[in-house]
């Protein structure tokens, strides 16, 4: 299997400003905490494509509620890959967990914009049975499998990232 990544954590400087900036209403008391303990993503199986995310802290969706995580997480590609997020599948499967993007698209020059290439999820509990979800501190709520892509012919890019969404139309 070819290695074509590593992730790592952003700087804590840059978890806590993107930690206030979803959580406003939050002190920063424990967010030494929160980001040590903050996990890589990993496989769990060998056969498993996709790495999970763990979630940075308990996270409580009512129904139709939304929440955006910033999970700590940034991620070096080589030319040529990118990665896909999705909810985990059992999230999706029990309670109509859904990333409000549907699928978040990481391309390998956002590692290198000025939020550290910050990797945020933005969830929504979907349910249609009035279910509340909790997710503990630790436990896998998203997925992220690798991709290769390639370009057409005539492609003649030029333009560098800076950010996030909406980064790449300016």
């Amino acid at each position: 299997m070819e290695k074509v990544a590593k992730f790592e954590k952003v700087s804590l400087k840059q978890f806590e400003k993107d930690y206030l900036n979803s959580f406003p209403e939050l002190s920063l008391s424990n967010i030494d905490l929160i980001y040590s303990h903050i996990k890589l993503p990993k496989r769990a199986t060998v056969g498993s494509a996709g790495y999970d995310f763990f979630a940075p802290f308990d996270i409580e969706l009512a129904p139709h509620e939304t929440v955006k995580v910033p999970t700590g997480i940034r991620c070096t590609m080589k030319e040529g890959v990118v990665l896909l997020v999705f909810p985990r599948s059992g999230l999706g499967f029990k309670y109509r967990l859904q990333l409000n993007n549907t699928i978040g698209v990481i391309d390998a020059d956002y590692h290198g914009s000025s939020n550290e290439g910050h990797i945020y999820v933005k969830l929504t509990n979907d349910t249609n049975e009035n279910l509340h979800i909790k997710i503990k501190e630790g436990e896998g709520f998203a997925q992220g499998i690798f991709f290769r892509f390639g370009i057409t012919e005539d492609d003649e890019v030029e333009a560098l990232r800076d950010g996030g969404f909406g980064s790449t139309d300016k």
